[in-house]
């Protein structure tokens, strides 16, 4: 392969119209994918084997359908309608949901693709549908209705060839986003001159990044001298998108379909996984073997029992010769089949459904809960995943964004400095800076040149665009300015700038105008832009004035500007870059250098290059500004301040008493990053910071030997404060020994890429345990990977933590795909994470009632669903066990088949159900405002071995009462009129009535929250299980073999002695349970007592507000409830 081939394999060529460049080349069509757009997963043809297929895929599902295939082929003691039946329904209810959801799918994409689109076609305005736009063609799309696929914008009704659009059903924001034509195509604004441009356009091939894009156009006139031109995401509108503002515009598609970005975006993230449905297949597990062994104890007991004399198979069970011809391994397997087939009832085949339904429908309580609402954006929370309900109560460390997480990322310009000068204040000098009506105060001025300079460069250095149509000609119209930007920082700039005599009054065809403090309108034209990322931390733009001098204007982070400008400017601008970050503001430095002509040409035709490649570009215009950005001279700085939401503190404060470990992950600077910390309580007064900065490390000349002893030292100081008895650590914490850690970036990849190899002095690990004995922990200048690397790490700590990560801007979706749930804020800097989140929030306090009151709530209930699945099945099954020691092993069932069938999907599914969604044991202001309860949960304390033997063993009993209790009370007794004793199915349906009353009286007695859906469902089913059984048994029904449960039931109740114990037996069965609750009851009330006291003394003696996080954890208080 050439190497212009090799170049050429991450592009694609469209030509524009789909006509060839050129009247003498054959014109072969590129085939590309039409403009369909599929969201469904299904067709009608292939539904059914697929959806069977992914139903399978489930241990439980793929379990009962072995079984049932065992029912059908081999000779067993049950109908394969017990096991098939039950199967079918939970098949057969999970495909009618996910089918109706996919025919949504259908009905929403048949909207789309079916929809009304214009296509120039030969000069001429062709009416088509959206599904057959082609790549290639010319469409027209007017103004409020929605770009059909991805199309580079050639021209618009504008004369500059601009056009507006909002991509809020994209990105979720609202505002206008300004689009360009290259200059070329913005005067073909009809079908007849669209007709005639003849162009290709090489282009990436598709991506789902929004914000990224990258392609030339060649433009071909009659000379056949191709005009190349660069194309990036300013000249890409996006499917899904809306025309605002903009009578009409004309674009050539380029990405249709499946492969439009909006397309790509809407492919799932990777699967996460609850601790909660691991548990559960660890249970499954547990009592897949419990089955096993019953099934070769039985089958065991079964030989043992028939090797005596006289001990053959009952006359009920008589097999034909050939079956005792059997080899007797052969039986021995057939018999081991059967005895699985008569106890696989163990192992619950509704839980799933049921547990897919508890969380999808438990969801909507986030998305109902008005507490969540912000009238700011008039929105609430929104779940995007209902999978990780549960999990929202087992975090146990929270990793948060700075900047418009804990902040508001509403900014402020507070004062700047130029040249060393601080400026801030109002004052009625009428010099220098001072001569508008918000002048700013002096202690000492720089020169005014400078001053102007700096102001310039402010309304320069920016990617701010104005939010209006109308053109803006003098200072009367600037107050009514409304300025838009995907960054809040360059808003506040520029409005402060305006306040101080410069306002930046647009970009009108690359030309930006600036009314000075004079109110003339100077005008510079756009060369070249550089934007601001969070790898570079700073951008650029490269301007020419109307004198014909080139500037080149740089804003950006102190520690990504000093070490490009010249040393001797630094010293008097650091120091108060530095004393305005400890006062919690956001600095950006200002610099700026003139270019001559003759580098400028040079460096227009490197960049010109640069912007026409395909491959790497960004990377080739990052080195050529590298290049550029030296030796430039620094004017000054600004202040920014960036106020702490509303009750983040309180928030954070929450967190920490709740058990959870909060980790600050920002990008900004050490000193503004810290004051925050301080000002949302993450750090206490008493707090003995350790530092792992690039300031503490440079102190040697070996960094990493710096490193390595700063990482003993701090080591052994946190060891010999938190010894490990309990009560030592105790007292460290009562004498207000609290520890935090700060890093950087650049020591943080220090120490991921150290080069020490010996595992007793590995940094990661030692670095990990320094953060793990501090009670907060502060990462500033982190890049986004950084981010991720940081709870990766966390993730991958012995007993694998539960993390959560909470942001707000598009630096923080790796680290919110990273943890284990990503929380989204609804923030100012796009819709990037929310989109990538798994829940996302308006604001950050938030955070607290999602955490304490909905994840405690949704772990308890989900957790009790599961447990008391395991356990009314062990209950259901064990009396089947026992009952084969008393019937000679002979597989002969305890209970009808219709009980079998409807007793885990008719009789005892809606009320655990109804409790999994309504239940609220403790009250959900006194989860919020008592956060130790949190703690109480943590670990997946419910779902542990000691519960889950607890469980297992109370069904265990229960189910030995039920058989036994029922044998020896029926023992000898002849009960009906006639003097004839019960039979095997009235002894079956005796156990089976008090074990159908018994699991739902049991939660009935764990119900602490009782709404009438509760009623309806525990007591409705009883009565439904009462009306079934006397229905069943009421009827002889034709196609039945054998009328076993004729009249059963009815003369089963005839009888007084079997109401007495029926309800004798209940009661003996739910005793435990019921003393356990008085008990329990009484220690609620003596706890509540002692602990109403303990507030009352505390409230008079003065205490910290934030008590340190080991003394909350080992207090006698963490024991109350």
């Amino acid at each position: 392969m050439c190497a212009g081939e090799e170049k050429r394999v991450g592009t694609r060529t469209v030509f524009v119209g789909n006509h060839p460049v050129s009247e003498t080349e054959a014109y072969i069509a590129q085939r590309f994918c039409d403009n369909r757009i599929v969201s469904s997963k299904y067709t009608l043809w292939n539904f059914l084997p697929k959806n069977l297929f992914e139903q399978f895929r489930r241990i439980a599902n793929f379990y009962f359908l072995i079984i049932f295939l065992v029912q059908v082929t081999v000779d067993t003691p049950t109908s394969p309608v017990t096991s098939g039946l039950p199967l079918f329904f939970v098949i057969t209810v999970t495909a009618i949901k996910q089918g109706y959801e996919d025919w949504l799918r259908h009905r929403a994409d048949n909207e789309v693709n079916k929809s009304t689109v214009y296509i120039i076609e030969n000069a001429k305005r062709v009416r088509k549908e959206s599904e057959k736009i082609k790549v290639g063609d010319v469409v027209e799309v007017q103004a409020d209705e929605t770009f059909p696929c991805d199309l580079i914008l050639l021209s618009s009704c504008t004369t500059d060839g601009t056009c507006y659009v909002t991509t809020a059903s994209l990105d979720g924001e609202s505002n206008c986003k300004t689009h360009y034509a290259v200059r070329d195509t913005i005067t073909l604004c009809t079908a007849e001159s669209i007709d005639t441009l003849r162009a290709a356009i090489e282009c990436e091939q598709p991506q789902p990044d929004l914000y990224k894009f990258v392609g030339r156009i060649n433009i071909y006139s009659n000379s056949l001298e191709a005009v190349a031109r660069s194309l990036g995401p300013e000249n890409l509108l996006l499917k899904g998108a809306t025309l605002k503002n903009t009578e009409k515009i004309y674009g050539v598609a380029v990405y249709t379909g499946m492969e439009t970005k909006m397309a790509l975006n809407y492919q799932g993230k990777s699967q996460k996984r609850s601790a909660v449905e691991k548990s559960i297949n660890a249970f499954l597990i547990v009592y897949l073997f419990i089955l096993l062994t019953k099934a070769a104890v039985c089958t065991t007991l079964k030989y043992v029992w028939q090797s005596t004399p006289y001990n053959d198979e009952p006359w009920y069970n008589q097999k034909t010769q050939k079956e005792r011809e059997t080899l007797k391994v052969l039986k021995m397997f057939t018999d081991f089949l059967s005895f699985m087939v008569l106890f696989n009832f163990i192992i619950p085949v509704s839980m799933y459904v049921t547990v897919e339904m508890q969380k999808f429908l438990g969801s909507f309580f986030i998305s109902w809960d008005k507490d969540f609402y912000d009238e700011e954006i008039n929105e609430g929370a929104l779940v995007n995943t209902s999978d990780l309900n549960e999990e929202l109560g087992q975090v146990d460390y929270v990793f948060t964004d700075k900047t418009g997480t804990l902040t508001e990322n509403s900014m402020e310009f507070i004062e700047c400095c130029i040249d060393g000068h601080k400026y801030k204040g109002v004052t009625q000098e009428v010099d220098g800076l001072s001569q508008t009506d918000g002048p700013l105060t002096y202690f000492d001025k720089a020169d005014k040149n400078r001053e102007e300079l700096f102001l310039r460069a402010l309304c320069l250095c920016h990617t701010v665009e104005i939010k209006t149509n109308d053109a803006v000609d003098g200072a009367t119209e600037s107050a009514e300015l409304t300025y838009i930007s995907s960054s809040p920082d360059e808003i506040a700039l520029v409005k402060g700038a305006k306040k101080y005599g410069f306002t930046f009054l647009g970009n009108r065809n690359g030309h930006m105008r600036v009314e000075n403090q004079r109110k003339e309108i100077e005008e510079y034209e756009l060369l070249h832009t550089l934007n601001f990322d969070a790898v570079r931390r700073r951008m650029s733009v490269i301007v020419k004035t109307q004198e014909g001098d080139i500037l080149l204007f740089c804003k950006g982070a102190d520690s990504a500007v000093f070490p490009r400008v010249q040393n001797h400017e630094i010293e008097l601008t650091k120091v108060h870059v530095e004393r305005n970050a400890m006062d919690g503001y956001r600095t950006l430095c200002v610099a700026f250098k003139e270019i001559a002509p003759d580098d400028y040409e040079r460096i227009n035709r490197q960049l010109i290059e640069a912007k026409m490649a395909l491959q790497d570009r960004e990377e080739k215009m990052e080195k050529i500004f590298d290049d550029i950005e030296t030796n430039m001279n620094l004017i000054g700085a600004t202040a920014v301040e960036d106020k702490l939401q509303d009750q983040a503190a309180e928030t954070i404060e929450a967190l920490h008493a709740a058990g959870l470990k909060v980790w600050v992950l920002t990008g900004d600077k050490m000193e503004t990053a810290k004051s925050t910390c301080y000002a949302c309580r993450l750090f206490q007064t008493n707090t003995e910071l350790l530092e792992l900065t690039t300031k503490t490390i440079e102190e040697s000349e070996r960094k990493e030997d710096r490193l390595h002893e700063l990482l003993i030292e701090y080591r052994k100081k946190l060891l010999h404060e938190f010894p490990k008895s309990t009560r030592s650590l105790k007292k460290a914490w009562t004498e207000h020994q609290e520890y935090g850690l700060i890093i950087d970036g650049s020591t943080l990849s220090l120490i991921l890429n150290s080069s020490q190899d010996s595992s007793s002095n590995n940094y990661k690990n030692i670095f990990l345990q320094i953060c793990m004995k501090c009670t907060a922990v502060l990462c500033c200048r982190m890049a986004p990977l950084q981010k991720a690397q940081i709870v990766r790490m966390v993730k991958n700590l012995k007993g694998s933590p539960i993390t959560l990560s909470i942001g707000d801007g598009a630096n923080d979706v790796s680290m919110i795909l990273e943890s284990h749930v990503g929380i989204g804020i609804k923030g100012k800097e796009g819709r990037q994470a929310a989109r990538n989140s798994d829940y996302s929030v308006p604001k950050f306090k938030h955070l607290k009632k999602l955490l304490l009151a909905h994840g405690h709530l949704y772990y308890v209930r989900i957790a009790h669903l599961v447990q008391y699945f395991f356990y009314k099945n062990l209950c259901f099954i064990l009396p089947q066990f026992l009952y084969q020691f008393f019937c000679g092993f002979s597989q002969q069932p305890l209970y009808d088949a219709a009980y079998l069938t409807m007793y885990n999907i008719c009789f005892t599914s809606l009320p655990i159900l109804a409790y999994s969604l309504l239940e609220q044991h403790i009250n959900v202001d006194t989860l919020t405002s008592d956060p130790r309860l949190y703690m109480k949960i943590s670990g997946n304390a419910m779902l542990q071995l000691s519960p889950f033997l607890y469980w297992t063993f109370l069904a265990a009993f229960e189910g030995t009462v039920f058989f036994f209790g029922t044998y020896f009370l029926f023992q000898t007794a002849s009960l009906e009129e006639n003097g004839k004793v019960y039979g095997n199915w009235t002894f079956g349906t005796i156990v089976f009535t008090v074990l159908v009353f018994t699991v739902t009286l049991k939660l009935a007695l764990d119900t602490r929250f009782w709404t009438w859906i509760n009623h309806f469902v525990i007591w409705g089913s009883l009565a439904f299980y009462l009306f079934f059984s006397f229905f069943w048994g009421g009827i002889i029904w034709p196609f039945l073999k054998q009328q076993r449960m004729y009249f059963v039931f009815a003369q089963m109740l005839s009888s007084v002695s079997t109401w007495l114990a029926i309800i004798l037996l209940i009661f003996i069965s739910l005793f435990p349970e019921i003393l356990l609750i008085v008990l329990k009851n009484v220690r609620r009330r003596s706890a509540r007592s002692n602990l109403s006291c303990r507030r009352a003394s505390d409230s008079l003696s003065a205490r910290p507000s934030v008590r340190p996080l080991l003394l909350r954890t080992f207090s006698d208080e963490s024991n109350v409830l």
